[in-house]
């Protein structure tokens, strides 16, 4: 495929991802049909069966575009910043990035909870688009193996339990709680979980 024409298709990709993530977020997944993100991107509608196939796998590179951030094909404990809290020198400074990188992806991921949840009450098949039954446990439970070997990591806290407590303080439910339900700013949020973050899983200074 020619450099031009790839780069058209990437930008229709695009253009319908965007749509269906408006068209879901303000319909619900169950109201939103084809031809509705068909005419929201400007495409025809066999342009997104072409595509995608169906709606319950376009719905799928939406949640995973949304996460993300972006259309590239690199999975969480791939990117930069989680690797750069992996690399971290301390077990305070790795709750420092990885609070930080966590606090990015949860201002694009938390609105979209309650879509998801709803879509799922739709169409029950949608939950086995993901293999892994639990992909933030997992992300969460790679970085608790790393935290607890560093120094200034809490004598005694197994990584099961760090993968627990970072599961639970970083998890998008309770993000909304404070950022949605009691207004908190994204700045306010990131410093208390990492000031709780740092009192469960590091030595006291």
């Amino acid at each position: 495929m020619s450099t031009a024409k790839s780069e058209r298709s990437r930008l229709t990709r695009a253009k319908i991802v965007a749509a269906a993530g408006e068209l879901f977020a303000e319909k619900g997944y169950g109201a939103t049909s084809l031809q509705d993100v068909a005419a929201r991107a400007g495409v025809a509608v066999q342009t997104i069966y072409f595509v995608f196939g169906n709606k319950r796998t376009l719905f799928k590179d939406v949640v995973d575009t949304t996460i993300a951030g972006d259309a590239e094909p690199i999975d969480t404990m791939s990117r930069e910043w989680f690797q750069s809290a992996l690399s971290a020198p301390s077990a305070a400074a790795q709750v420092r990035l990885h609070v930080r990188g966590t606090r990015r992806v949860l201002e694009r991921v938390a609105p979209v909870i309650p879509v998801i949840a709803a879509a799922t009450a739709t169409d029950p098949e949608i939950p086995a688009l993901w293999p892994d039954r639990d992909p933030r446990y997992t992300v969460q439970q790679a970085a608790a193996k790393s935290l607890i070997t560093k120094p200034g990591a809490r004598e005694g806290v197994s990584a099961k339990h760090a993968a627990d407590v970072l599961y639970g303080v970083l998890s998008p439910e309770l993000y909304l709680v404070f950022t949605r339900e009691r207004a908190w700013s994204g700045a306010k949020w990131e410093r208390w979980a990492e000031e709780t973050l740092t009192g469960q899983l590091c030595q006291p200074d």
